[in-house]
């Protein structure tokens, strides 16, 4: 007692002795026992407060050599600090000295934080995280600090540390590698300690958070905030320094702290477990702590190294192990425990380098050797290697600069591995085999392919196996694995794409969800496209599985195989796939009452496809059996379908659009008959129509809602209906009865309508003009008319002649169709000025059949000249525009003398003349070709020069165009 009050007096020599003799004194057990200890702390404490004051760094140095062996050797039992306040004054002390500009007290100073970090000595509540966090972050700033910066490369004779060298206590520094790697050692024991101090609170209910916390108010100052916090610097400071130290030095004392370090503070925050592990794998933890064993731990050397890095390599692999397992469909109970005693087992042993331990795969035991060490060692291996590569392990090591496992000698490794076990009848567990098998599958394009042998042996492994769940991993690569070679894939093809499916997530069809470990080498989307573009007969497993498999796995299926057709135009699978598709879509309605076709997912997708196949096909082809069938088959599905099924209506109509088009006249003419005696999808369609009249505007006019789309379609099948069943003179079951003054007003007032309504409602406005209104399909009503009553009479002789409509419609019909022109200019929409064109043209083809004069009067509009005008201001300022061009045609063919003239013939003419026909769009040409074959056949007068001027044209025309129009269809 009397020597603890000593401490209190000004004279450095007096307590320089003091701290000697206490110093001495702590090596006496009855000197802690006694409580001397407890008695004289306050005073220590507050006499290294007072002599941190003074330039003495002996003194400073002999202080903490005292404090830190009173709190290295304080019994457990006996609480050191009973108050709480002396605890916090402690703390102050060590963050002081922390801080300070001379090394060796810093040491010291880092040392005594170390033993400082025990339960018994924080155990006062409240726990003072807080000022612990601040504590250790200091530590390992300053230690951070005083190493070299970790992008230069010195040596272990360098001088490491960055310090003040104008202190006199550092002017004869020797050996300050050494030191700075102890520096190094015992930063990280009093890291270390904090993990262990964080774990041994977590079953103290008291230690949990400030029990003095306000009602209604947080605390920071909690065992889980603490935890955090060691979480983020261990990332943020820790392994960085230490990471740094390893590219000048490996000292086995410092690795073993670091890595016993790691391996606690897996039970820090168990919640996070599982992210710190993957985190530690995806950054070569793997591979540095196998390199660290067959370093130092080789012949026995080390054990306490060996021991640090076999438990920690245990429990990241267990942690790996459980994460994975979460996420598997089939139960594999007991297996984390058979894993858990096989790594404890075989780890300790596992001390080879990475050359020696690809050898040991392909060693194989004695006969009836009962050693199955060999065979531990095996599976260990191929557990880290698994886990190494799955999260990315397998590229670049910071230790040395060089690929973990080359690739190459690890496919014929694990090969060798499977061949040996195969012929010595051995069954490794299901782990091992997955793991085995995903290491062949990411080597496998570094590798030679697989022998006939080795296929052969995989499948009798893999035959054995109650389920092949046990060995899936959700890898592109082991996909691409299986689907590779025919031997696999004809066997376990159907299983694997089965399983592929019911892990992937929906949304993976379209973007790969970024992962640990996985590469740039995988394709970015669905990895299961680029795989089916090299082997199409995968296709037909596809979709078997859509028969097969559950609703959520055919949707995903579908939704794979509509992407793969959307972005492989090139690919030519009709004849694949249609009888196959015809079987899916009878199973499905055979499943699917009238009732729940609504709430199928897979129908509309089905649908979708059918139409993709369809646009898929080259050319104009006979109608086969199957073709009707499925014409058959969707026709009726659209009969049973409400209007508002936009899903199940929109690819059902548009396929049976595509059918009449892309075919042969005389299938042509079946597909209608068909299609018109289908009474239930006539009466759909005549709903569907109505519809466009009952939409809401969108707030915006270029939007195209699927309700408008669905509308798209029906217009344009009713306008293909109207078209064929008049030219083969089909009989008619069901008519379909439409309002003209609606579908007029649909055109003229517009009303904010998507471009693509109004081009398809005008496609069917051009069929009915054609028709001359006298359709045997469809029956024209007026506005006024009410069912049962007499259509009202025209009001003028011109109304008559023009029945049934009148000449105000025709007038604003015109109008609204040359504003659509004068919008074309504005908005550049090529496929609506091609519609508005050949819907006024089809217009006057009408009315001059119905009466020349109001024809002659329609196409001589003075507002006609300034419409060409308007045309021709615009960007191009050229007349070879096709709409510029075919309304020069249009006026030409009714004499509007007023409207074009010989100057613009001219122009035209040489404008053509000059320019590189070949190089103009196809569209162009073809207008082109009209206006100067119109100029021939009119009674045009033109000089003898532009005559031959006009047939050369058409001469250099006909030679560019192609044998073989393409189709050209808004669809």
């Amino acid at each position: 007692e009397f020597l603890f009050e000593c401490l209190s007096c000004n004279s450095e020599i007096l307590i320089w002795s003091v701290y000697c003799c206490l110093l001495l004194l702590t090596e006496e057990r009855l000197f802690f026992s006694k409580c001397h200890t407890v008695y004289g702390i306050e005073s220590l404490v507050r006499s290294l407060q007072d002599v941190l004051q003074l330039n003495n760094v002996e003194l400073h140095k002999q202080g903490l050599l005292l404090f830190t062996e009173i709190l290295k050797r304080q019994p457990v039992e006996i609480k050191l600090f009973t108050n709480r306040g002396v605890c916090i004054k402690a703390i102050d002390v060590l963050m002081e000295t922390v801080n300070c500009p001379v090394l060796e007290v810093v040491v010291e100073a880092v040392r005594a934080v170390a033993a400082f970090l025990r339960k018994d000595h924080l155990n006062s509540p409240p726990v003072p995280y807080e000022e612990l966090k601040k504590l250790l972050e200091a530590v390992l700033k300053r230690c951070a600090d005083l190493s070299p910066p970790q992008s230069s490369k010195r040596h272990a004779g360098d001088l490491l540390f960055s310090v003040s060298q104008s202190h006199p206590a550092n002017r004869n520094l020797s050996r300050v590698p050494q030191r700075q790697g102890q520096f190094l050692l015992n930063t990280l024991e009093s890291f270390r300690n904090a993990c262990r101090l964080a774990v041994e609170f977590q079953s103290d209910p008291v230690a949990q958070e400030n029990a003095f916390t306000a009602p209604n108010s947080k605390s920071k100052d909690t065992l889980s905030n603490f935890s955090e916090f060691l979480l983020r610097i261990c990332d943020s400071l820790c392994i960085p320094m230490v990471m740094n130290y390893l590219e000048r030095a490996v000292s086995p004392s410092v690795m073993e702290v670091f890595i016993s370090t790691l391996n606690t503070l897996f039970t820090v925050m168990p919640n996070m477990r599982n992210k710190f592990s993957k985190k530690l794998a995806s950054s070569s933890f793997i591979q540095v702590t196998l390199e660290l064993k067959a370093r130092f731990c080789s012949v026995q050397s080390n054990p306490a190294l060996n021991q640090a890095c076999s438990s920690f390599l245990c429990s990241l692999c267990l942690s790996l192990y459980s994460a994975t397992e979460q996420e598997r469909t089939s139960s594999q109970e007991g297996k984390e425990q058979e894993m858990s005693e096989l790594l404890q087992k075989g780890l300790p042993q596992l001390n080879y380098t990475i050359a020696e331990s690809l050898l040991l795969l392909a060693e194989t035991a004695a006969p009836f050797s009962l050693d199955q060490s060999l065979c531990s060692h095996q599976h260990c291996f191929i557990l880290l290697l698994y886990f190494a590569y799955t999260l990315g392990d397998s590229f670049h090591s910071d230790l040395l600069e060089c690929r973990f496992v080359p690739e190459a000698e690890l496919f014929l490794a694990i090969r060798n591995f499977l061949l040996s076990a195969q012929d010595h009848g051995d069954c490794p567990p299901p782990y091992i085999l997955r793991a085995a098998l995903y290491l062949l599958a990411v080597c496998q394009d570094k590798g030679k392919a697989l022998d006939l042998r080795s296929l052969c042996t995989i499948r009798r492994i893999l035959d054995n196996l109650p389920d092949l769940s046990l060995v899936y991993v959700h890898c592109p690569l082991l996909l691409k694995f299986f689907l590779r070679y025919p031997e696999l894939m004809g066997r376990f093809g159907h299983q694997v794409l089965q399983l592929w499916f019911s892990w992937g997530d929906c949304k993976q069809t379209e973007t790969e969800e970024a992962a640990f470990g996985v590469s740039d080498q995988l394709n970015s989307a669905n990895p299961l496209l680029p795989i089916l573009k090299s082997n199409s007969s995968i296709l037909l497993i596809l979709l078997d599985l859509v028969c097969s498999s559950s609703v959520e796995v055919a949707w995903k299926v579908l939704m794979t195989l509509r992407t793969f057709l959307e972005r492989n135009e090139d690919v030519l699978v009709c004849d694949l796939l249609r009888s196959q598709f015809l079987q899916i879509l009878q199973q499905l309605l055979v499943e699917s009452s009238s009732a729940s076709l609504q709430a199928s997912r897979n129908l509309p997708v089905l649908l979708s496809l059918l139409f993709l196949v369809q646009l898929r096909s080259e050319g104009v082809r006979e109608l086969d059996s199957i073709d009707f069938k499925l014409l058959h088959q969707v026709s009726n599905l659209c009969g049973k379908c409400r209007p508002r099924d936009t899903d199940l209506l929109q690819p059902s109509l548009n396929f049976l659009y595509w059918s009449l088009h892309q075919t042969t006249p005389c299938s042509q003419q079946r597909a209608v008959a068909v299609l018109l005696s289908n009474v239930s999808l006539l009466e759909l369609l005549q709903k569907v129509l109505e519809r466009t009249w009952l939409r809401s505007p969108p707030s915006e006019p270029a939007y195209l809602s699927s309700e408008d789309a669905l509308l798209c379609s029906g217009w344009l099948l009713v306008a293909s209906l109207l078209l064929y069943q008049h030219r083969y003179n089909t009989e008619v079951h069901q008519r379909l009865s439409l309002d003209l003054t609606e579908v007029l007003n649909a055109v003229i007032s517009r009303k904010k309508k998507p471009i693509l309504l109004l081009v398809s409602i005008m496609q069917f406005l051009r069929a009915v003009l054609r028709q001359n209104f006298s359709s045997s399909l469809l029956v024209s009503v007026g506005q006024n008319t009410a069912q049962g009553a007499t259509q009202p009479q025209p009001s003028s002789l011109q109304d008559a002649a023009l029945h049934p409509l009148t000449m105000q419609q025709v007038f604003l019909l015109v109008v609204s169709l040359q504003n659509l022109l004068v919008h074309v200019q504005l908005q550049k929409d090529l496929l609506l000025s091609q519609a508005v064109v050949a819907c006024l043209e089809t217009l006057v083809e009408y009315l001059y059949v119905k009466d020349q004069d109001v024809a002659l009067h329609v196409a001589s509009q003075p507002w006609h000249r300034f419409l060409l005008f308007t045309l021709l201001s615009g960007g191009q300022k050229s007349f070879l525009q096709p709409e510029v061009l075919r309304l020069m045609t249009l006026f030409l063919r009714y004499q509007s003398s007023n409207i074009i003239s010989q100057k613009e013939i001219s122009q035209i003419l040489q404008e053509a003349a000059e320019a590189n026909l070949a190089e103009l769009p196809e569209v162009t040409s073809r207008a082109l070709h009209l206006f100067l074959c119109q100029i021939q056949s009119s009674h045009c007068q033109v000089e003898p020069a532009q005559s031959g001027t006009v047939q050369t044209l058409l001469e250099r025309l006909l030679g560019q165009r192609s044998t073989c129009v393409k189709h050209q269809d808004i669809v």
